[in-house]
């Protein structure tokens, strides 16, 4: 089936010719709160991925050796506008990032996002449209914070030169550069 978001764990099958399997008819009806996509969000999964303000919906294997989590937004603040604070009502479109982050258990962690597009509701507001952010995640990031705080670390706590640190964390010179430079900020503040 092409076109699928991806498989939703209450997901039934498809109801019909034309429905690609994961309607409301078919899906089983769990409240969720912010979740949006009416699947069930795996509290353990979600406490070992350790990321604040996501919750992992759906994992399954790359066939690569590595593990791909599907995660939604569960922080009900991810809905506030950055520029003027107001809790957007409307979605405008739903996106799917790739931010990185630390391998969990030995095996590279391919986090997929999917998360909303928001309209601003203030009419005075400059801004009109966001994506959800979180503190860990912020928008238009590629890393996680725990990715940019490790890669830092390694330099600074760690004595590995920047090349070793990127090598390891499959990270470029001057992300790990930048890493270092704003962990010994903050350690030397």
């Amino acid at each position: 089936m092409t076109g699928l978001w991806f498989w939703h764990p209450g997901c039934k099958g498809p109801a019909g010719i034309r429905d690609r399997g994961c309607s409301l008819r078919n899906r089983s009806q769990k409240p969720t709160g912010l979740n949006n996509n009416d699947t069930e969000i795996n509290t353990a999964a979600t406490h070992l991925l350790g990321i604040e303000g996501v919750g992992v919906v759906h994992v399954e294997d790359d066939g690569a050796g590595g593990t791909v989590v599907h995660v939604v937004t569960t922080n009900a603040s991810a809905r506030a506008c950055p520029s003027c604070g107001v809790f957007a009502t409307s979605r405008k479109e739903r996106v799917v990032t790739r931010p990185r982050h630390l391998s969990c258990g030995g095996r590279t962690a391919v986090i997929r996002w999917h998360k909303s597009r928001w309209r601003c509701a203030e009419s005075q507001c400059p801004r009109t449209s966001f994506t959800e952010q979180t503190r860990q995640i912020p928008a238009r990031m590629r890393l996680t914070e725990a990715l940019r705080h490790q890669a830092g670390k390694a330099v600074a706590d760690g004595g590995r030169t920047v090349v070793q640190a990127g090598r390891d964390l499959g990270l470029s010179w001057p992300t790990v550069q930048q890493a270092f430079a704003e962990y010994a900020a903050h350690v030397l503040d």
